[in-house]
C-alpha cells in the first residue's frame, strides 16, 4: 500500500507504521472503539425492533406478512448490497464510505422514527438496510488493516465480534429501557446521537485506506449479485408464507439465472467484484457457510423471544429487556479468553466447540420456555452467548486471516452477507414455521366473532390486543393461545439447536485448525 493511496493525517501516518510490522498502539485500539461502537449499533437495530413488536402492532396494525418484512426487510437490503458496497469501499476508500454510511444511516433511523403507517416503516428499514451495507464491511476491514500483528488482530476481532454479537443480545435491553418511557419509534430516534458520535469518532481517529490495485467497478456485476440475492431470497419467504405458486417458482429461476451469470461474469473480469479463488480456501469457505447456517438458526429464534417474554411470561418491554442480559454479558465476556482459545484449539476446533456450545444452550433454553421460573432461562441464555460471542469471534478471525489485508473488504462483505442472509432467512423461515405451528396448537375459534377470531389467528401480539379484557372466554382462549405460542417456540428451539449442531459439525469437517506455536 503506498502513500498515495492513504490520507496524509496523524492518524494515517500512525496506521503506516503498524502496517510495517510494528504493534498497534492507543490510536489504533481508540480506533477500534469508534468502529466497534458502529457495529454494536448496527446490531442493536437488528434486533431492538423485536421488543417493539406489541406497540408497533397496537399503533400500525401490520398484517403478519407486513410484520415479517419489518423484521426482515433491513436484514434483506444489507445482505443484497454487502458485495457491491465491500468491494467500493476497497476502491474509493473505507473510511470514507464508512462516514458515507453513518450518516445515512441517521437520516434513515429518523424517517423510521416517524412511520405513520406499516408500508412507510418497511421502507424506512430497507433504507436502513442500504446505508447498514456501507458500515459491515468497511469497519472489518479497517480491523484488518490497522492490526497487523496476529495476536493482535485476535483480541481486536473479539472486541469487534462482542459489539456484533453483544448488540444483538443488548437490543432488547436498549429497547426496554426506551418502550418503558416513550413510543415505539424512541427505539430509532436513540440511533442519532450514536452516529453523531460514531461520526466524530471515525473522522478524528481511524485512518484511510483502500486497494491500491482496485481495477474499475464494475456495475453489471454489482446489479447482478442484488439482483440474485434479492429474488432468491424473495422466493424462499414466499414458498414458507404462500406455499409453492407460480410467482415463487419464477423468483426462484431468476435468482439462480442472475447468480449463474453473476459467477461467470467474475471469472472472466480480470477485476471482479468477488475473488471466486477464495472459495478456494476451506478455512474461507467452511467458516462461511458453518456461520450461514449459525446465524440463521440463533436470530429466528431471537426474533420471537421476546414476544415471549412479554406476551406469555407478562413482562414490561424493560423487565424482557433485563431478562435478555444474560446473553449479552456471557457474549461480551467471551472477549477475555477468545485469543487463548483460538491459539490452543485452531479456528476450525474453536469454531466447532462454540457453535456446539450454543446448541447446547438452544436445548437447555427450550425446556425452561415450559417452566415458570426463570433460572432456566438464565443459564440457558448464558451458555448460547459464550458459544455464540466465540463463534464470531472465530468466524470472523478466520476469514481475516485467510485473505491478504487489501482484499479485506471483499472478502468481510462476503462473511457479513452470509451473516445477514442468515438473520434475514432465520426470521423468514423460522418465523414463518413458529406462525404455522403457532396456529395449527389452537384450540377452536368458531365461538368467537369473526375480527376477534382473525386477530387470534393471525398472531399471539394480535390475540393479547383483541381479547384482553374480553370475559372469561376471552381470558381462557388467550392462556390456550399463549400455550399455543410456547409449544410452537419449543419446536422451534429444538430445530435451531440441530442446525447449530450442524454448523459445528461443517466447521469441524471443513474449518483447519492450525495452533499458535
Amino acid at each position: 500500500m503506498s502513500n498515495a493511496d492513504l490520507a496524509p493525517d496523524a492518524a494515517t501516518a500512525t496506521a503506516t507504521a503498524t502496517a510495517a510490522g510494528g504493534r498497534a498502539g492507543f490510536q489504533q485500539w481508540a480506533a477500534l472503539a469508534a468502529l466497534t461502537l458502529a457495529v454494536t449499533l448496527l446490531a442493536v437495530d437488528g434486533t431492538v425492533l423485536a421488543l417493539a413488536v406489541p406497540a408497533l402492532v397496537a399503533e400500525l396494525e401490520p398484517t403478519a406478512t407486513q410484520l415479517l418484512w419489518i423484521g426482515d426487510a433491513y436484514s434483506f437490503a444489507l445482505a443484497g448490497l454487502l458485495i457491491s458496497m465491500g468491494t467500493l469501499a476497497d476502491r474509493i476508500g473505507r473510511k470514507r464510505l464508512l462516514l458515507i454510511g453513518v450518516a445515512g444511516f441517521g437520516a434513515a433511523s429518523l424517517l423510521a422514527a416517524f412511520a405513520p403507517s406499516a408500508g412507510w416503516l418497511i421502507a424506512a428499514r430497507v433504507l436502513l438496510g442500504v446505508a447498514g451495507a456501507t458500515l459491515m464491511p468497511s469497519t472489518l476491514s479497517i480491523v484488518r488493516n490497522i492490526f497487523t500483528e496476529a495476536r493482535q488482530r485476535t483480541r481486536a476481532v473479539a472486541v469487534w465480534s462482542a459489539g456484533a454479537s453483544g448488540g444483538a443480545a443488548l437490543g432488547p435491553l436498549v429497547g426496554g429501557v426506551l418502550l418503558e418511557h416513550y413510543w415505539w419509534g424512541s427505539v430509532f430516534v436513540i440511533n442519532v446521537p450514536v452516529m453523531l458520535l460514531v461520526l466524530a469518532g471515525v473522522a478524528a481517529l481511524v485512518p484511510e485506506s483502500r486497494d491500491p490495485r482496485p481495477g474499475r467497478f464494475d456495475l453489471l456485476s454489482a446489479l447482478l449479485s442484488v439482483a440474485a440475492i434479492v429474488a432468491l431470497v424473495w422466493a424462499v419467504k414466499h414458498a414458507a408464507t404462500a406455499g409453492l405458486d407460480l410467482a415463487g417458482v419464477g423468483a426462484a429461476a431468476a435468482g439462480l439465472v442472475g447468480a449463474v451469470l453473476f459467477v461467470r461474469r467474475q471469472r472472466r473480469l480480470s477485476a471482479p467484484l468477488v475473488d471466486l479463488t477464495l472459495f478456494a480456501r476451506p478455512v474461507f469457505t467452511g467458516t462461511v457457510v458453518a456461520s450461514l447456517i449459525a446465524i440463521f438458526a440463533f436470530s429466528g429464534l431471537l426474533f420471537f423471544f421476546s414476544q415471549y417474554l412479554q406476551l406469555v411470561r407478562g413482562y414490561s418491554p424493560l423487565q424482557a429487556g433485563l431478562r435478555e442480559l444474560p446473553l449479552t454479558l456471557a457474549s461480551i465476556a467471551v472477549v477475555a479468553i477468545a485469543a487463548a482459545v483460538l491459539a490452543r484449539l485452531g479456528v476450525g476446533r474453536a469454531l466447532s466447540v462454540a457453535l456446539l456450545t450454543a446448541g447446547a444452550g438452544m436445548v437447555v433454553l427450550t425446556f425452561g420456555e415450559g417452566y415458570a421460573g426463570y433460572a432456566p432461562l438464565a443459564l440457558g441464555l448464558v451458555v448460547i452467548g459464550l458459544g455464540v460471542g466465540l463463534a464470531f469471534t472465530a468466524a470472523t478471525d478466520a476469514v481475516l486471516g485467510a485473505v491478504p489485508k487489501d482484499r479485506a473488504g471483499s472478502a468481510s462483505a462476503i462473511s457479513e452477507m452470509a451473516y445477514e442472509l442468515g438473520v434475514a432467512l432465520g426470521i423468514a423461515l423460522l418465523g414463518t414455521l413458529q406462525t404455522v405451528l403457532y396456529r395449527s396448537a389452537l384450540p377452536d375459534l368458531s365461538t368467537l366473532p369473526g375480527p376477534t377470531g382473525e386477530a387470534v389467528h393471525e398472531s399471539l401480539a394480535a390475540a393479547d390486543k383483541a381479547l384482553n379484557g374480553d370475559g372469561q372466554q376471552g381470558v381462557e382462549i388467550l392462556a390456550a393461545a399463549r400455550e399455543a405460542f410456547v409449544h410452537a417456540m419449543q419446536t422451534t428451539s429444538l430445530i435451531a439447536a440441530a442446525l447449530l449442531v450442524a454448523a459445528g459439525v461443517v466447521a469441524w469437517k471443513l474449518v483447519p485448525s492450525p495452533r499458535d506455536s
